[in-house]
């Protein structure tokens, strides 16, 4: 007998641009006395448009289930969290959800910003329908996984955003939900928080609860998720094993993809970013995606100075078949840029020696800092696919397909074009 918690039948959502808006009473009475000072013009009201975030969606999570949902920016995935969380109604079908419901979607979200850290953890219990006995037995757990013991008598408008996160999701995975739903939100913590999250999610899955992750990190989802459900513009377009359906969605992206990105039209990672120096524009250097083993791989990086930096230097990482990681390349950090300068570099991989299959590469414009450690100035993930297909003369292809795994690449070269 199938134990089906979450269930979404032909789910759509309908959001209104522009047109009429409807105004507090405080704008309408400063309106009205704007008015006797000055000549109001009257316009003919533009007719509002209106976008599907989400068209005809339907598909079920079955108890215990972890579930991965994948798509490009504005493919429908946190509209659907909204609405399986509450938080939003479809304009049409139904999404019913059965359970205990515990969710961290953004920032912001599930806590009232006048109140304390530990007020609010007693807040989000009660919502969930907990009883304080039971609240103050997993009080010092949350605490512990948060570490914000100092500040929890501190009201939460005052924290960082990663403080804000770790005490969320602290709260929404130990208060005991049925089903935990988990935007991209923990990309605002750093590297150790987010594998102690992760990990925490497959102990609730582990303990027969259900956990549906939204992420664009693709190994992430890999490695937590065996199901996985894929949305593009709206609609859901893929529902099956994880591996099968990521790599569906590598074939779709690379199928649509060509040799040129303009990056404000693809995908920017925006956590933790200084911008100090933005990627405009990535090009392979070639007007084909397709490469053999002992071919170099040439990639042309176009950035802007937002401030005068210095030094800084371009990094890239290659990705294979459903996501995984298979290496970072270091170029030199010996640029410079001044404010409102656009430069142009060329970076040169040796022949990566990669076994067959198809790739894509993730570019960040970098600096270390005074203590060694580096930072990402800017950074774009997904971007430039390419295949690899087998050198002529290639007597080791069966060792190439040993493994995945970080490979260290020889040093690239890096070239200022402009």
């Amino acid at each position: 007998m199938r134990d089906v918690v979450i269930k979404a039948e032909g789910v759509s959502k309908q959001y209104r641009i522009g047109g009429p808006t409807h105004n507090a009473l405080r704008d309408a009475i400063a309106h009205s006395v704007k008015s006797l000072f000055t000549t109001v013009t009257t316009r003919t009201p533009q007719a509002p448009r209106t976008i599907w975030a989400l068209k005809n969606v339907s598909f079920e999570v079955e108890h215990g289930e972890l579930v991965g949902l994948i798509g490009r920016n504005g493919s429908g995935k946190s509209t659907l969290l909204k609405i399986l969380s509450r938080i939003s109604q479809p304009t049409v079908g139904t999404a019913a959800v059965r359970g205990r419901l515990g969710s961290l979607l953004q920032v912001g979200t599930g806590f009232h910003g006048e109140l304390t850290g530990r007020e609010n953890i007693y807040l989000n219990g009660a919502i969930l329908g907990m009883r304080k006995t039971q609240i103050d037995r997993r009080f010092e757990e949350i605490t512990a996984f948060a570490e914000v013991d100092l500040f929890l008598d501190t009201p939460v408008k005052h924290y960082s955003s990663g403080m804000y996160v770790r005490l969320a999701f602290a709260v929404a995975a130990h208060l005991e939900p049925d089903i935990l739903l988990v935007d991209e939100v923990l990309a605002v913590g750093d590297a150790e928080f987010q594998q102690k999250c992760l990990k925490k999610m497959r102990q609730v899955a582990y303990d027969g609860r259900t956990v549906v992750f939204v992420s664009h990190n693709l190994s992430t989802i890999q490695a937590l998720t065996n199901r996985t459900l894929l949305l593009d513009h709206g609609q859901l377009v893929a529902a099956g094993s994880t591996t099968e359906v990521i790599q569906q969605y590598l074939r779709k992206r690379q199928d649509a993809s060509a040799t040129v990105y303009e990056v404000e039209d693809t995908r920017r990672e925006t956590a933790n970013l200084s911008r100090t120096v933005s990627i405009v524009r990535l090009a392979l250097d070639r007007p084909v995606n397709r490469l053999s083993q002992d071919e170099p791989l040439g990639i042309l990086a176009t950035v802007r100075g937002n401030n005068a930096v210095k030094p800084f230097g371009l990094m890239a990482s290659i990705y294979g078949p459903a996501g995984l990681p298979v290496g970072t390349i270091f170029g030199p950090e010996t640029h410079c840029i001044e404010h409102g300068e656009v430069a142009t570099f060329r970076i040169v991989l040796p022949a990566l020696r990669l076994a067959p299959g198809s790739y894509y590469c993730a570019l960040g414009v970098i600096q270390r800092n005074s203590g060694g450690a580096h930072h990402d100035l800017d950074h774009v993930v997904d971007v430039l696919h390419f295949d690899i297909s087998p050198a002529r003369d290639a007597p080791n292809v069966r060792a190439w397909r040993r493994g995945w795994g970080p490979i260290r690449f020889d040093e690239p070269t890096v070239e200022r074009l402009t």
